[in-house]
């Protein structure tokens, strides 16, 4: 077919640009288009390459709403029914026939094909599209296509609407880049900040969202539709259903990625009514989706970003103030069918101190996933894959170490046979691993059910999993036909396995491969399924949940601390139910979902369990076996090691007996101890502490060769210089009974500590031949003085102010009456003398007529004595 790229492109500003985008093609047949939102280039640059090239042109989006509906409105452009001209491939839902010339697809589904058909055979040509988000699987596919193009001729656009695209050409071989200003229509900004915070502990406050809804109905006009930015689906349908009440004459519509797409449609245009609209959306609008007739939006100027908490094993959004890329996007579409306003809910100085660009997924995700896709590729860990941003190496060796644990990958970090299997099933690799795993211990379609629920990220209102799941099974979930289908398709993924096969140990080694390799510490499958008792009985209970959503994260395993909220994760952590869940009674939970909260809401963990099952104990060792361990462990309390023999499932101790701790496990006790509690633990005389504070003024003043001694250093020189004394507490020893003198003098540096008295004396002499003890300054505020108190009378005569340090640092004089109480602070003493000495001796002779307090002090003699024993 001949594109009519004339009339495809009528009324749209980026139709300007193909002639050069053209150009571009024939001579390198690689491209970077930039161009502002609303400009055209999504739905004019596909049909362009699709008409220079024989095949189909493959483009991605960011999201499904925005994949389905670009495709349609190319469909709707060239007359033709959905899927013979442009389709779509989203997870679960495929309209794509055999002539089909563009599909569209979601950054993950054309991930996926890279790693089944590295050379995407049957692909003539892909477009990236809206790659400035720099969401995970965009980044990956930049870098993965760019070496595809090392082994064929494929052509390639990518597509930006913010001003990164140089970072991207660079990255494609100095590719042309395509510029388009997009149409210019006045835009109005108006600043209409919040009363009060717009976000507290537990989110986006309700009052803020109150003032998003009455900002809206105050600006909203009659003639036009309104776009409201708001940062979640949960501040979508509290705005939603506060500006229905007030604005009754218009539609309003939600718009985010958890409406079925019929609803998703409405809002985006099709099906529309007559009435003026007010569309509150996540920022699925902001770029990549086009909603037409808006004149006016509204921002929060708020966004959602991924965070890992690796502390608390942890991932989900956290809400941020948006880039101002983001809110330039999120404004111009306002501006795209003539003149527009929009209104920001932050002061006009929010905007100077926002990030300039998003920051990219890939610096702040959990990395799970990209980790296999990575190994899958061949590339573990990112090396020599050209990347615009290289994955965190702290990040990326968390991941690895967790798909290694899974059996995902081997201890090189290369891809396993299981994690190849896994890294075919759409869906974080834990939940893959469970899928897998599950379906022999539940069967097919309980472990399906269950790992659609988790990956399709569904809720119940008060965190029971296992009634979300009864919820889902009787249609009474309002994602219940989307859950149905995703678990046909997962079952559809699974190996042939029967069920008299799931029986079978032996069947299970053989689709397992080897344990070890499955869970790193479970050395024996009989041991994993020993406390299963019987498979055929867990498929039956309730607790197949829990044990599936175990599989998928035996870390977070989780029992009840006493008698409250609390519960111990098998990682470490803490975490709380929130109150009246009906989940209160189990002593055994799986959190499969996990948030940061304040105190009030999370018992004091800092951390809230917003879904969980119930688990039996047996189904909690059954899933747990990787973690299961028999060691001893050491404790430091109150002053002295105490071990424990303990058989645990992670930190989620079943059992203990007190034992006599080795050396090694005692110094290792003392080493946790003093890494999460400080070297407050040791007990530190005074002659110690006298040392370290003069080893730290002479590392603050002349750096090296004379030690840090801070406590983060000490803690990483801990066994240089405390060796002896770790196993000496480790065996027994009270910390008390340790001089710390000795071993902090190991850090002297030869021969240079043969200066230390002279550089850092311990004492001072003075004009009445007494020898003063100098208070030098605490160890961690090492650039204070040191400080001399002594009686003013045996400092007459003195002079010049001593200097330490070679000659660096002044001492600082308290002069002190008799009764040792302070007279003057001074570190100039031929000043003190001089001046205000003169009124010190007024105000202190009559009270103190035994010592002297001569008129002339540079000639009087000192004197630590009174008159009459002088």
């Amino acid at each position: 077919m001949i594109w009519d790229l004339a009339r495809i492109g009528a009324g749209l500003p980026f139709a300007d640009a193909l002639p050069e985008l053209t150009a571009a093609l024939t001579a390198h047949g690689v491209a970077v288009v930039q161009a502002p939102p609303g400009s055209g280039k999504t739905t004019l640059a596909p049909p362009l390459v699709a008409s220079h090239v024989d095949g189909r042109v493959v483009v991605t989006g960011p999201r499904r709403v925005t994949v389905r509906a670009a495709a349609r409105r190319l469909a709707q452009l060239t007359g033709t029914p959905l899927g013979e001209l442009a389709g779509y491939t989203v997870r679960g839902e495929r309209h794509v026939q055999p002539g089909t010339r563009v599909e569209f697809v979601t950054p993950g589904v054309l991930v996926r094909r890279l790693l089944a058909d590295p050379e995407l055979s049957g692909t003539a040509a892909v477009v990236l599209d809206e790659v400035h988000e720099r969401g995970l699987d965009s980044d990956l596919l930049l870098g993965m296509l760019a070496e595809v193009r090392q082994l064929r001729d494929l052509p390639l656009v990518a597509m930006s609407a913010t001003l990164d695209a140089p970072a991207i050409a660079r990255l494609l071989g100095d590719a042309p880049v395509v510029d388009s200003e997009g149409a210019l229509h006045p835009l109005e900004t108006l600043w209409a900040p919040a009363p009060g915070p717009r976000t507290d502990a537990r989110g986006v406050t309700r009052e803020f969202l109150d003032h998003v809804a009455r900002t809206t109905a105050h600006h909203h006009d009659e003639g036009s539709d309104t776009l409201v930015f708001v940062p979640g689906a949960r501040e979508v349908d509290r705005v939603v259903e506060q500006v229905r009440g007030l604005v009754p004459g218009a539609e309003v519509l939600p718009l985010h990625g958890r409406l079925a797409p019929r609803e998703q449609d409405r809002a985006t245009g099709e099906g529309r009514g007559d009435s003026s609209r007010i569309i509150v959306s996540t920022d699925l609008a902001e770029s990549s989706l086009t909603v037409p007739g808006v004149r006016l939006v509204v921002d929060a100027c708020l966004s959602r970003e991924p965070r890992r908490d690796a502390a608390r094993d942890m991932s989900g959004l956290v809400t941020v103030q948006a880039s101002r890329a983001s809110m330039t996007q999120r404004a111009g579409r306002a501006a795209r069918l003539g003149p527009g306003r929009a209104v920001r809910l932050v002061e006009e100085a929010a905007w100077s101190r926002a990030p300039e660009h998003v920051t990219p997924q890939i610096t702040t995700a959990d990395l799970t996933e990209t980790a296999l896709t990575l190994a899958a590729w061949g590339s573990p860990r990112g090396e020599g894959l050209p990347l615009l941003t290289p994955p965190p190496p702290t990040a990326i060796a968390a991941a690895e170490a967790g798909l290694q644990a899974l059996g995902l990958l081997d201890d090189a970090g290369r891809i396993t046979p299981d994690g190849e299997a896994a890294a075919r099933v759409p869906a974080d690799p834990r939940l893959a691993r469970a899928l897998l795993d599950g379906s022999r211990l539940v069967g097919s379609q309980a472990a399906a059910e269950v790992v659609a629920a988790l990956a399709g990220d569904l809720r119940s209102d008060d965190g029971d999993l296992d009634r979300l799941m009864a919820d889902l099974r009787s249609g009474r979930a309002g994602e219940s036909a989307r859950w149905r289908r995703e678990v046909d398709r997962l079952v559809r993924l699974l190996p042939s396995v029967s069920e008299s096969d799931a029986h079978d140990l032996k069947e299970m080694r053989t689709h397992a491969h080897d344990l070890k390799e499955m869970r790193t510490h479970a050395h024996d499958l009989k041991e994993m399924r020993t406390h299963a008792h019987d498979l055929k009985d867990m498929r039956a209970r309730p607790g197949a949940t829990g044990l599936v959503a175990a599989l998928a994260h035996p870390g977070r395993i989780a029992r009840r601390v006493g008698d409250g909220p609390t519960y111990l994760l098998a990682s470490g952590t803490r975490a709380a139910l929130p109150a009246g869940s009906p989940l209160r009674h189990h002593e055994w939970v799986v959190v499969a979902d996990v948030a940061r909260a304040d105190g009030r809401v999370a018992a004091g963990t800092g951390a809230v369990i917003r879904l969980a099952a119930g688990l039996a104990r047996e189904e909690a060792e059954t899933a747990g076996a990787g973690l299961r361990v028999r060691e001893v462990r050491a404790d430091l309390g109150d002053g002295r090691v105490t071990a424990r023999e303990v058989d645990a499932i992670g930190a989620i101790e079943l059992s203990s007996t007190p034992v006599r701790a080795d050396a090694a496990t005692g110094a290792g006790a003392v080493r946790r101890a003093l890494k999460t509690q400080g070297l407050g633990l040791l007990s530190w005389s005074p002659a110690a502490d006298g040392l370290r504070r003069r080893l730290a003024a002479l590392h603050h003043h002349l750096g090296t060769p004379w030690p840090d001694v801070s406590d983060e250093a000490l803690a990483v020189r801990l066994d240089e210089w405390l060796g002896p004394e770790l196993r000496r507490i480790a065996t027994g020893t009270p910390v008390g009974r340790v001089d710390l003198t000795d071993p902090l003098r190991r850090l002297l540096p030869w021969p240079e500590a043969t200066r230390l008295d002279e550089l850092a004396p311990e004492r001072l002499p003075v004009p009445s031949g007494s020898r003063i003890t100098i208070t030098w300054p605490p160890h961690d505020e090492p650039s204070a003085a040191p400080v001399l108190a002594v009686k003013l009378q045996e400092c007459f005569g003195l002079a010049a102010t001593p200097r330490l340090v070679d000659g660096r640092v002044p001492v600082l004089f308290h002069l002190l009456s008799p009764a040792r109480r302070p007279l003057a602070v001074t570190d100039d003493l031929a000043s003190f003398w001089s001046g205000p000495y003169t009124q010190v001796r007024a105000e202190m002779r009559g009270r103190y007529p035994r010592h002297p307090w001569p008129e002339d002090p540079w000639s009087a003699p000192a004197t630590a004595r009174t008159k009459r024993r002088s």
